[in-house]
């Protein structure tokens, strides 16, 4: 692992392309420099965390018709072809804390049609913020959104570099929960799909993360996302990817910009490499979706109560109520949603009676869910993880996981698994 790691930091400080590829005034550096350093510089170890901190990862994707001067090689094209830019709207926005205090990386998503004030532009969706201010901008802002948080350091990556990271990694190894067909011939964009369990190419994980032709549009994208990263991080933060990492770097490398330090970076990597899977806790930014002539738009619709509590309890903002009472909520207060994997009706009717038996009200059986587990999960929806965790001590079985691939109106998404006997 040192030797590695060693290695990657020689790779990229031996790099022709920074790590920072656009510049900062010195008002926007200044948005990212709140605090003292992030890590130490001991020339006799490696780096390492020395607080909790907040890093800000957009990603955007960057066509020909949205820039003035596109590259020459492109500009004869007759479809709106990628550019290897950093420039406009942000697919994917996320708030992601590392916290070598109690060893955590929480992982939080910023719905891109999110409805939220963009300082000096009014009300507006928040992806629209990189496009007008780039990444000082879009801190700003998200910052605003979640009760004031602090972001340290920015990374930003387009779609390209996604691609060449998974190919760079020798792909990933997803379950696809269905069928995805989508054409559209004005950017090359063809995602055909198949359901069930497979190891994606790069441009097989970009069709699969690009799709949003569902009811649950860019929120069931973001699900997708999170299954995503998940698997990238079990897969890749072993020592035997670590000790492709210069590799990796040199790859990808072009397709980023950060303004993190190489000994940061490497620090990051270090923690990350480090964390158990119970440990990786992924969220979404809670709200409802508009209704339709609600607006001008679609929106995402942030929900500020909820808000308020997530940031009190996984990034220490605030004082939210109930965070740090540790009183579990009642079972009839939970509401509970059921996808069986097991295919089995008798088992979920069983399931619904055990819960109400002891307290649970609130149940009800939502579709299937298509991955066959062996291990039930037991996923905090809105992050209430003190919540799952009751229904999984009543149950006496599964696991929980803090996570938004559940039902998105629920507390609390029981993804039955296969360990579940009624006749226990």
């Amino acid at each position: 692992m040192a030797s590695a790691t060693a290695g990657a930091l020689l790779a990229v400080s031996l790099a022709s392309t920074p790590l920072m590829q656009r510049k900062l005034s010195p008002a926007e550096a200044a948005v990212f420099s709140k605090g003292e350093r992030i890590s130490t510089n001991n020339s006799l170890q490696l780096p390492e965390l020395t607080r909790p901190v907040n890093i800000m990862i957009l990603g955007t994707k960057v066509l020909t018709s949205d820039v003035q001067n596109p590259p020459a090689h492109l500009k004869n094209l007759r479809y709106h072809a990628l550019v290897n830019s950093f420039d406009g709207l942000t697919d994917t926005m996320l708030l992601v804390r590392f916290n070598p205090q109690d060893k955590k990386l929480v992982v939080l998503s910023v719905p891109r049609d999110t409805r939220t004030e963009v300082p000096g532009y009014g009300v507006t969706k928040i992806n629209a913020a990189n496009s007008y201010g780039g990444p000082a901008l879009t801190a700003k802002a998200t910052s605003q959104l979640l009760n004031g948080v602090g972001i340290d350091r920015y990374a930003t990556i387009n779609v390209q570099g996604v691609q060449a990271l998974v190919d760079a990694l020798g792909g990933v190894t997803v379950h696809i929960p269905k069928d995805m067909k989508y054409r559209d011939d004005s950017q090359h964009l063809y995602i055909n799909l198949k359901a069930g369990k497979q190891k994606l190419n790069g441009e097989q994980t970009l069709q699969l993360l690009r799709f949003r032709y569902d009811e649950y549009g860019d929120i069931g994208r973001i699900q997708r996302q999170q299954m995503v990263m998940r698997a990238l991080m079990e897969q890749a933060l072993n020592p035997t990817t670590i000790a492709r990492m210069p590799k990796i770097l040199s790859v990808i490398q072009t397709y980023i910009d950060t303004n993190l330090s190489v000994e940061e970076l490497v620090a990051l990597v270090g923690f990350a490499s480090q964390i158990k899977r119970p440990d990786v806790q992924m969220l979404m930014v809670p709200g409802d979706f508009s209704q339709p002539g609600q607006y001008d738009a679609s929106y995402w619709l942030p929900n500020p109560g909820r808000i308020e509590t997530m940031m009190g309890r996984y990034f220490n903002v605030g004082v939210a109520d109930g965070v740090s009472s540790g009183l579990p909520r009642v079972p009839a207060g939970i509401k509970i949603a059921i996808q069986d994997s097991t295919r089995r009706s008798r088992n979920v009717q069983a399931l619904v009676s055990n819960l109400r038996q002891s307290g649970f009200d609130n149940v009800e059986i939502d579709t299937s869910y298509s991955e066959p587990l062996n291990t039930t999960r037991i996923v905090a929806q809105q992050g209430d993880g003190e919540s799952a965790e009751v229904v999984r001590r009543s149950l006496g079985f599964g696991e929980v996981r803090i996570e938004s691939t559940g039902n998105l109106a629920s507390d609390v998404t029981i993804q039955l698994g296969q360990d579940y006997r009624p006749d226990r």
